[in-house]
């Protein structure tokens, strides 16, 4: 019986070595491979840092595009995942809060709600950050949530047949946002990017999960070939008819609201629980930094600036308007998809 015990202990012990031996394999080849890729791939100015990579027809900084490969081998899906894509600077924050209340609606009361003690970024995990293959993600309870920048081209095709909510945002609201967040990530060794550079890398495409349009384009397609699976939004929408949009996504999130809920004001109140107003004013929000991976630390109060459409109309001219509407109407011609605000 002992005999027995020993051997299948020692069995157990050499499959655990073998596993973690072809996991230590695999992850060297991925570290072999990219050392290779930062040599060889077409190089773009960054936002944030110095240089920006080309990596299969999008643009990621040297950290995002490592991730993306070990993601795209070790990250494991369940069949109720939940994803949350967008581009920087489209209503991420926003549709994190959203996402997370109406799941969650019965285990808090809005009188003492998590979002009034954590922000929206703590909800659930981005993992464009997360560390590979440490974290299996096992100890969520289902339905797991995740948030994500890259574009869809370039995420491992396991989450395939997961369901995403995708947001999305006029371009020329989405590259002011973007420039004034990241110039406050910008590297102190680097010089300040000015408006005008990052409009002229913008229009080419040269930005952090960029190119924009083919990133919405990236989603957009699946959208409509998959409705079921992709929920696409517009921050516009969201803005002028919030509670219609948000009991669309709870719908699509396998929660609907009930006649009883919808009596009650329950959509009302998650509306106001999440919006920009009441967010912005929270201390948790006002205070103390969101760390995403060992090397990014962002200021809570910086994922709070405006919340407004058309604010590009501030910082714009004609001109750069009338280039970015160009752009995105070529890029999106015979899609179906509008981005641009035309007033």
């Amino acid at each position: 019986m002992r005999l027995s015990f020993f051997i299948i202990m020692l069995s157990s012990q050499s499959l655990s070595i073998t596993n973690e031996s072809k996991q230590d394999s695999e992850y060297n080849k991925i570290c072999e491979e990219y050392k290779h890729l930062m040599k060889t791939l077409p190089k773009g100015n960054g936002w944030r840092v110095q240089h920006l990579y080309n990596y299969n027809g999008f643009w990621l900084d040297s950290d995002t595009l490592k991730t993306n490969m070990l993601l795209n081998t070790y990250f494991k899906t369940q069949p109720t995942d939940i994803f949350l894509a967008s581009f920087m600077k489209t209503g991420t924050t926003w549709l994190k809060a959203l996402m997370f209340s109406i799941i969650n609606r019965h285990r808090y009361t809005f009188s003492d709600h998590y979002l009034h003690h954590h922000g929206p970024q703590s909800t659930f995990p981005l993992i464009d950050s997360e560390v590979y293959p440490v974290n299996d993600f096992t100890h969520i309870n289902a339905p797991r949530l995740f948030a994500t920048h890259y574009a869809r081209d370039i995420l491992p095709l396991c989450m395939t047949s997961c369901k995403f909510v995708y947001i999305c945002r006029d371009p020329k609201d989405v590259l002011i946002s973007k420039w004034i967040f990241m110039s406050k990530l910008r590297s102190k060794d680097l010089t300040p990017l000015l408006l005008g550079e990052a409009f002229e890398l913008f229009c080419q495409g040269v930005s952090e999960y960029g190119p924009y349009w083919e990133h919405v384009l990236s989603y957009w397609r699946a959208s409509l070939e998959s409705p079921d699976k992709i929920l696409f939004m517009k921050y516009e929408d969201m803005k002028k008819q919030p509670k219609v949009e948000l009991k669309k996504l709870a719908t699509f999130l396998g929660n609907p609201f009930t006649l009883e809920e919808v009596e009650k004001g329950v959509v009302e109140e998650i509306v106001r629980l999440c919006s920009f107003e009441n967010l912005s004013k929270l201390e948790v929000n006002k205070k103390g930094v969101e760390r995403f991976g060992k090397l990014v630390e962002v200021e809570k109060q910086d994922f709070f600036r405006k919340g407004e459409i058309g604010d590009w109309r501030n910082y714009l001219s004609k001109e750069m308007k009338d280039r970015i509407d160009g752009i995105f109407d070529e890029k999106l011609k015979g899609s179906g998809l509008v981005l641009n605000s035309r007033d």
